[in-house]
């Protein structure tokens, strides 16, 4: 799973990445072994089963702070996109590429309006960024659509000689966006092409087809960012009327920045995602920094219930993916050979069973599956169970 991390210049896309992904911050080993340049490691934040069993647990990868755990995501930040990105215009082909290894997106754009799509300073709300996410939208429709139409009409007439069936020959030819042979056939039907030969289809069928894939397999989440910037809500109004159907989260990712360095610090206890903080040391601080923190916790925290970056990450993970949170575990024992409890923690994707999970903890577990146990519940389950958000899960070997 990797999360991309769209926007144009001076949209706060870098300070938003850098406040997800706690960068600088100590923090246990990473469990991605490789990480590129323009990856990072961003957390989601979850509730810890270690409270269900009265113990604190010593997370292998992430951290858990007040029963509040923090389990690491593959985070990307894709640069590069300008008008014509789809037509492989300045480093469209490489942000076209980048973003194909993404599974969700988040965009963050600037809802204040003071900066335009090409991130060129203007005066606050003079521009409407309405205009930033209809830009995006566009480059990702066409860029798909520009993949269908490639060679289409050779390819329509031999899916009609050869009476192949069309939604086989769509995810072939799509799968490596991410489309499945069931999405490519229940899209056909839902637009009634399966009733029709491929020949027979329009520009606007195959442009239609090409925009309901691209909102199934690249999902985009708005950042309505720097909501600390007066006026900012007019904005955000305009966007939830443009697109109805997009999730959209006012978020201040410089407020976000600035309380995690705080607590990196030691000035404040702040947990990120949550409402509040407390001054731990306030002779730390001076006085532009003291009006700093508490223009954060009256202006974004109290009137928006936190700054948004971790709502939006969670929502990325738990809301679009819908990927569920599973530990391992035994029914008599929590802990790993060094005494670490519930040192592991596994985002799966819906749907994961029984038999699944123990193939994602080790290929010989899987082969070796014999059964499984649910902890909390203390009851056996089948190989075929679907697992649910939170479980924690013991695999019995042959």
């Amino acid at each position: 799973m990797i999360i991309g991390l769209v926007g144009a210049p001076s949209s706060g896309k870098s300070t938003f990445f850098n406040a997800a992904t706690l960068a600088g911050a100590e923090m246990a080993a990473y469990p991605f072994t490789t990480i590129k340049a323009n990856h990072a490691v961003g957390f989601v934040k979850i509730h810890c089963v270690d409270k269900f069993f009265g113990k604190q647990c010593n997370p292998r990868f992430g951290y858990c702070t007040d029963h509040n755990r923090f389990v690491p995501v593959d985070m990307m930040d894709i640069a590069g996109l300008v008008p014509g990105a789809h037509e492989g215009l300045g480093m469209g082909n490489q942000f076209l590429e980048d973003i194909r290894q993404a599974n969700c997106c988040i965009h963050i754009v600037d809802a204040s309006g003071s900066t335009n799509e090409k991130g060129e300073n203007v005066n606050p709300l003079s521009h409407d960024p309405v205009i930033n996410v209809r830009f995006l939208e566009e480059e990702l429709n066409y860029w798909y659509l520009g993949i269908i139409k490639k060679g289409w009409e050779k390819l329509a007439r031999q899916m009609v000689q050869e009476k192949q069936e069309a939604y086989k020959v769509i995810w072939k030819q799509m799968s490596a966006f991410g489309v499945t042979e069931n999405m490519s056939k229940q899209t056909l039907e839902k637009l009634k092409l399966n009733d029709k030969l491929p020949t027979l289809w329009t520009e606007e069928d195959l442009m239609e087809l090409a925009f309901r894939l691209r909102k199934l397999t690249k999902p985009v989440i708005i950042a309505a960012n720097k909501i600390d910037i007066q006026g900012t809500e007019k904005n955000i109004e305009k966007l939830k009327s443009a697109f109805p159907d997009y999730m959209i989260v006012p978020c201040s990712s410089e407020s976000e920045y600035a309380l995690r360095q705080a607590a990196k610090h030691g000035v404040i206890d702040y947990i990120p995602g949550e409402s509040d903080f407390k001054i731990k040391d306030g002779s730390k601080l001076n006085e532009t920094q003291k009006k700093a923190l508490e223009f954060i916790r009256e202006n974004i925290l109290k009137k928006y219930g936190s700054t948004g970056v971790q709502q939006v990450l969670n929502s990325a993970v738990f809301d679009f993916l819908k990927y569920v949170a599973i530990y391992p575990g035994g029914i008599g024992k929590l802990t790993d050979k060094d005494g670490n409890v519930l040192p592991d923690c596994f985002l799966m994707p819906p749907k994961t069973t029984a038999l699944d999970f123990a193939f994602r903890i080790h290929s010989d577990i899987g082969n070796k599956f014999a059964r499984a146990m649910n902890v909390k519940a203390k009851m056996p389950i089948a190989k075929d169970h679907i697992l649910e958000n939170g479980d924690v899960i013991e695999i019995l070997t042959q």
